[in-house]
């Protein structure tokens, strides 16, 4: 499948997950569109000063990878600088949060994959 960049939806979320600011979100593809169980794959953008609030992923992975501008990425412990090219990856009961400190939008590619449920 092939999605052209002007039929991607896009939203804007205002104080994503307590963060500052507001956090615009382009979705590349809908959650329903996988057969994986993926719950998001977009590009978000954080204007200077925005971020996404901390927030932990206990049944999924979250992948960040850093497109443009710099921040920092907080995971509950290490607050760590991040730059384009850089890729983080959260899961397994983890906590992040980022905010751009920059002077530039902060791009990033946010991509969530879900565990497989457990059978009993």
């Amino acid at each position: 499948m092939i999605r052209k960049s002007a039929d991607m939806t896009c939203e804007v979320r205002e104080r994503m997950r307590g963060g500052a600011g507001a956090v615009s979100m382009r979705h590349l593809f809908q959650q329903d569109e996988f057969t994986a169980p993926v719950r998001l794959c977009a590009q978000a953008t954080l204007p200077p000063g925005a971020g996404i609030g901390p927030h932990t992923h206990e049944t999924e992975d979250e992948v960040y990878v850093i497109l443009r501008g710099t921040g920092i990425l907080d995971d509950g412990t290490t607050q760590t600088r991040v730059t384009a090219g850089d890729a983080i990856l959260t899961g397994n009961g983890e906590s992040h949060a980022i905010l751009n400190d920059g002077e530039e939008p902060l791009e990033l590619m946010a991509f969530i994959a879900c565990y497989p449920e457990k059978k009993s």
